[in-house]
């Protein structure tokens, strides 16, 4: 079973309260996606932090349930 859209952002959202979260579906299929994270947690983070805090919020869904996310993420400007 695939996870839903906002399934995704709303477990992002909950680790990260400050993020801004956009996800896109890269195939139509529900089960590849893209995100792009926006967070001032993510300030003087290295992006593989950064990654790791994302995909921490996922709960261990990553390869299971959520088979394939291209992540994006930055620091707001």
């Amino acid at each position: 079973m695939a996870m839903a859209a906002d399934e995704i952002s709303a477990m992002i959202r909950a680790a990260l309260p400050d993020a801004e979260v956009e996800i896109t579906d890269l195939a139509g299929d529900g089960d590849h996606y893209a995100a792009r994270v926006v967070s001032p947690s993510f300030a003087g983070l290295s992006r593989v932090k950064q990654h790791k805090l994302v995909y921490e919020a996922l709960g261990g869904r990553m390869g299971g349930v959520l088979h394939a996310l291209q992540l994006t993420t930055a620091v707001p400007n």
